[in-house]
């Protein structure tokens, strides 16, 4: 089994807690209500998905138990080990792995040979090196639930149920939202910023012009980028945000991630998550019987909770929570509590054949 030392992952802390309050999916402090107790995989490694990009992944719990796939946001962030606590480690098999370019996986921050539908196959792929045979459950937050879906919809025979906290479904007035002007409203000081930085912030095409930025040839540009987006992104993502300071300070401890979640982030989302517009909605059909629940933030700036009610109304067995005084990270109380009764509520549907 390959573990990280305690000086990497000391020095690794301070990212992790951010990638999880930007969209990777499901932090919890330590008082978080009704985590499980912390837990060192049994097995870990990288497996080579292309002639370009190797993904890391790890498996903890139980190795006969119920599979569970957890999948980060971003794109671009990281599985860290406060996502193996969701989960009872005597009931769950708890397979985590970093996407393309994300996290451990190599190379970092690589846009190349990096679409939806190519981590839909690495999912596939990363099943098979594991020899997980079993039906398994999706765990996923921000983008991590557009990834879930995109799976589920394409392999529902795969899939046995699905745990999504703060439901992106890709669609153009999501994206709009988000970067041209509607999280704005809520976080007017922290959009100024953002438009700063920008090129051109009278041309609504934010993402492409992020991305651009971020592939200057003058560093100074790459950097004003990486850390203007990563910064507005941290900003928003809290009921309660940090203070601008604090929030740069946390960036600044480690460039090479924030990098990642920079420059995939807008790859994806200047191209439509490689999406047909309204598709994930569309096909939902195909899991609408599939046990799902679903928790968004009340306030949640990010991914409004109007997306994850139009989809809890195209299924058959759901739940839906709307979390009260929460915004878009899981490290609010609220969603945190909800997201351990919705693992354990799925499970139970899974194991009563509902």
């Amino acid at each position: 089994m390959r573990t990280w030392s305690a000086r990497v992952f000391r020095a690794l802390l301070p990212v992790l807690l951010l990638c999880a309050a930007l969209c990777a999916a499901c932090f919890a402090g330590e008082d978080a209500p009704g985590l499980f107790p912390p837990l060192e995989p049994y097995d870990s490694g990288f497996l080579k998905v292309s002639d370009l990009h190797s993904i890391y992944w790890e498996v903890s719990g139980n190795e006969e138990g119920l599979p569970v796939i957890c999948l980060h946001g971003g794109p671009g962030a990281i599985c860290g080990p406060w996502m193996r606590r969701y989960f009872d480690p005597e009931r769950f098999q708890i397979v985590l792995f970093d996407q393309r370019g994300a996290g451990r996986s190599r190379p970092l921050a690589e846009w190349r040979e990096n679409t939806t539908q190519l981590l839909v196959q690495d999912i596939n792929a990363l099943r098979e090196h594991l020899k997980i045979e079993k039906k398994a459950l999706l765990f996923g937050g921000s983008w991590g639930t557009t990834l879930a879906l995109a799976y589920a919809e394409q392999h529902p025979d795969k899939v046995c149920g699905l745990v999504l906290r703060g439901v992106f479904l890709a669609t153009k007035q999501e994206t709009d939202h988000f970067y041209h002007g509607g999280a704005g409203l809520f976080f007017p000081e922290a959009y100024a910023d953002l438009q700063r930085i920008l090129p051109a912030p009278e041309s609504l095409d934010y993402p492409r012009q992020l991305f651009e930025m971020t592939q200057s040839e003058d560093r100074e540009v790459r950097e004003k980028a990486e850390m203007g987006w990563v910064g507005f992104e941290s900003r928003v993502a809290h009921l309660l945000p940090a203070e601008k300071e604090e929030t740069q300070q946390s960036l600044r401890q480690n460039r090479p991630l924030v990098k990642a979640i920079a420059v995939l982030e807008n790859h994806y989302m200047m191209n439509a998550c490689f999406l047909e517009e309204g598709q994930l909605l569309r096909d939902s059909e195909r899991i609408a019987r599939i046990p799902t629940f679903i928790v968004n933030g009340r306030y949640d700036a990010i991914c409004p909770p109007a997306a994850a009610w139009k989809l809890s109304q195209r299924l058959e067995n759901v739940k839906i929570e709307l979390a009260p005084a929460s915004g878009h990270s899981s490290s609010e109380p609220a969603i945190a509590e909800a997201l351990v009764r919705g693992v354990a509520w799925v499970a139970d549907e899974v194991e009563q054949g509902r």
